[in-house]
């Protein structure tokens, strides 16, 4: 085990770009769970959009500006911890004295942006993109702060999941809201991502510089152990497992041929989280792990053949039969 020695405080004031890297930019491409959204809605709706193509452009400028708006103040509210983590310690927050009051300003403008295009967008857009941003508050700012709470944490961080859903399902058909089994579907395989990052975290931060210094950097690991962060990425995989059975079964039970290959998308991620140096603790970067990309290119490849071609031996699975032994 190794120390760290925690990052001093900052002098020197932040720039225009210190306060841009905050935002986040670069981690638009979790967005990419809003797709989902799109293609179910024009699978099982139709276009209802009176304009698709601007309905998608808001709808993706909504959920840039609403996420960076959390990343503004998620990254400012969480300095004094950030400075005992081993790597974001390097973070601009840590490194630069940020003006409170500038980050209040970027904040309200990031969320009155993806408001105002949540408007544009619709109802359903825009009530998605209010909760969105009201999680960004509950999540880091006290006395609430979510983040400090065991279990809690996780499953108030992964509601964007869900909502990412419902604002892609709404660039096509704004008059409804997806399927609750999809929803919880989406909202527990989003906690299965968050815990399997904290575990991720837990295992190597632990290791290499002790469990203190690790419940110094985010309060809630006090309430953690390795066997717990593993058994939850167990429960959240399962229940969400169990929720996209439902969905499929409903909607498309062809789409039930998908579930092994889900199963494996699951056991993938996780044997990627138990890795030293895991891209699960910064998602941004899982387009590098070439066996998880494959297996997502193996899901699309299915989900397109299952949508296209009918089979109706599948459909035994939808009513009661008894195998008889006469």
């Amino acid at each position: 085990m190794t120390s760290v020695t925690p990052a001093a405080r900052p002098e020197v004031s932040g720039t225009l770009r210190d306060y841009v890297r905050i935002a986040r930019l670069d981690h638009s491409a979790k967005h990419v769970f809003i797709v989902p959204g799109i293609v179910l809605a024009c699978l099982l709706r139709g276009v209802h959009s009176a304009s698709p193509v601007a309905s998608i452009a808001l709808g993706f400028m909504t959920a840039v500006c609403i996420a960076s708006a959390n990343y503004v103040i998620n990254e400012y509210l969480d300095r004094d911890f950030d400075r005992h983590h081993p790597t974001k310690a390097a973070r601009a927050s840590v490194q630069h004295v940020l003006d409170g009051r500038l980050i209040a300003l970027e904040w309200a403008l990031l969320v009155a942006a993806g408001l105002a295009c949540g408007r544009l967008a619709g109802a359903a857009t825009f009530a998605a993109a209010c909760v969105f941003a009201l999680q960004g508050l509950v999540y880091n700012v006290p006395p609430l702060r979510t983040k400090n709470k065991a279990y809690l944490d996780v499953i108030s961080e992964s509601i964007n999941n869900p909502l990412r859903l419902i604002i892609g399902w709404a660039m096509i058909d704004p008059s409804t809201l997806p399927p609750s089994s999809i929803i919880f579907a989406y909202w527990l395989g989003g906690a299965f991502l968050m815990a399997a990052k904290r575990l991720s975290e837990y295992r190597e931060i632990s290791k290499s510089h002790g469990r203190d210094l690790l419940v110094r950097y985010r309060a809630s690991f006090a309430g953690y152990s390795e066997e717990s962060l593993t058994l939850s990425c167990f429960v959240y995989a399962l229940l969400s497992i169990f929720f996209l059975a439902v969905f499929l079964v409903k909607y498309r039970i062809e789409y039930i041929l998908l579930l092994p290959i889900v199963v494996a998308l699951f056991t993938k991620y996780l044997s990627i989280a138990m890795a030293p140096g895991s891209s699960a603790q910064r998602p941004e970067k899982l387009y590098r792990e070439w066996s998880l990309m494959g297996l997502l290119v193996m899901l699309a490849s299915a989900f397109l053949f299952t949508t296209l071609v009918d089979l109706p031996i599948l459909h035994a699975f939808t009513s009661q039969h008894y195998i008889s032994l006469n």
